[in-house]
């Protein structure tokens, strides 16, 4: 998430607590009955482009075939102003029937009362197919309010063509440490064009939460802690600091330049890159955007302990305000369990996370899909320790986290002054 996106989610869960604060905390908290009889509408909100606006139009055209009594109204927009027209909506009491969600935003709604359990519509939702990972991420304080569209995650991109004019053999990410991934980016570097590193960024908030799980600790914990010891945030930032002083990774100016441009912009996807740490589902638009046939490589020091884990790309919930809670959630079934939506989807929202809809589109998608979701059903067979949705607050800190890393980047803040810092402003952040 860039440090824009933040900026507009904590803007918006702003909004959404003042209502709650200002007299409207019944609308923000006590669930509708049924859909009821006779035709209904439901509204579904989404983020994206026209793209997925077409496939997403397409899938609700078969729903309402197959459903004749529900009509469904689509709201869809940029992500640039989604979450606060939904703060805006949710504060006024007139939120969609069904809403798609990313990241931490389902805790940041359900926490406030906003969400419907969907326990309480397991009649028109069968869970029971989807991959246990999946409904793990879309639980808040072992409730489900959310639904995985789909699955991603992190993963190593390769630009094999680089390494080959290099000279520099492609790492084994069967046995790799992240020692071996700094030694082989610089190699990259120094024997490239100028202009080209070895990996295209330093690292992320994400890989944050990846470097504490390899060390059997986590970002956050099941009860909303921060999970991790100052120990390993200062390796982090030592690490994030070592690749850009060791001319691994782009310096300081260049990696902050590039914390929020377009796919096309990166490194990577201008073909300046031997490697990149980001999500498996970026795989196809770095290909088109270099022109190579990219590949996927697991993370670096994921023995003993894995730190990998699959993310939902996004979340469908449903209104706690709806009128109609079970057609909101007969539609959400019919996105997550039916051949002819995931056909129609296939993987825009990510790699399904109903192993019978993986199979229905395997034959239909692109190389590049393929290789996406192959990397998926690896990752899905490993035993990996589980993953919890941050507390309310926790939005903020992948801000803090690219804030305080730009200030190492600058050694305006050494990476021991560093972890103090984003330990204590984190804490802040989630009021603990």
């Amino acid at each position: 998430m860039t440090r824009h996106s933040t900026h507009r989610l904590r803007k918006s869960v702003a909004m959404l607590s003042a209502a709650c604060l200002l007299g409207l905390t019944a609308a923000c908290s006590a669930p509708s009955g049924g859909g009821g009889d006779g035709p209904v509408e439901i509204r579904f909100a989404w983020w994206g482009n026209a793209g997925r606006a077409e496939l997403t139009n397409k899938a609700i055209a078969e729903f309402e075939a197959a459903n004749p009594d529900i009509k469904v109204k689509p709201e869809f927009g940029d992500i640039g102003g989604y979450f606060d027209k939904l703060a805006t909506q949710v504060a006024a009491n007139d939120a969609p029937d069904v809403i798609t969600m990313g990241g931490a935003y389902p805790a940041e709604y359900a926490n406030r009362g906003a969400l419907l359990d969907l326990s309480t519509v397991r009649g028109q939702l069968d869970l029971s197919k989807m991959d246990q990972g999946a409904l793990d991420n879309g639980q808040v304080q072992g409730k489900q309010y959310g639904i995985s569209t789909g699955a991603n995650a992190l993963a190593i991109v390769v630009n094999p063509a680089v390494f080959a004019a290099a000279g520099v053999p492609l790492p084994d990410d069967a046995t790799w440490s992240w020692e071996d991934f700094a030694e082989t980016a610089a190699s990259v570097t120094a024997k490239s064009p100028k202009g080209t590193s070895g990996t295209a960024t330093v690292l992320t908030h994400d890989s944050l939460d990846a470097f504490a799980r390899q060390r059997g600790e986590s970002l956050y914990t099941q009860d909303g802690q921060l999970g991790l010891t100052k120990e390993t945030v200062q390796d982090y930032f030592d690490f994030s600091l070592k690749l850009s002083e060791s001319g691994a990774a782009p310096n300081a100016s260049e990696t902050v330049e590039k914390l929020s441009v377009s796919t096309e912009q990166t490194l990577m996807g201008m073909g300046q890159a031997g490697m990149m740490l980001t999500w498996s589902n970026s795989l196809t638009a770095l290909s088109k955007a270099s022109g190579a046939e990219l590949k996927l490589l697991k993370l670096p020091g994921e023995k003993p302990t894995p730190g990998i884990w699959l993310q939902s790309s996004q979340f469908y919930t449903i209104s706690a305000r709806s009128k109609h809670t079970e057609a909101a959630a007969k539609l959400v079934n019919f996105l997550v369990n039916n051949q002819a939506a995931a056909k129609i989807i296939q993987s825009d929202r990510g790699v399904p996370s109903n192993p019978e809809m993986r199979t229905a589109i395997q034959d239909l998608l692109t190389p590049q899909g393929k290789v996406e979701a192959a990397y998926i059903g690896e990752v899905g067979k490993m035993d990996f320790a589980p993953t919890y949705i941050g507390p309310t607050g926790s939005t903020a800190v992948s801000e803090i986290t690219a804030r305080i890393n730009t200030d190492v980047l600058f050694k305006r803040l050494t990476p021991e002054k560093a972890a103090e810092q984003w330990i204590s402003e984190s804490k802040a952040a989630i009021g603990k």
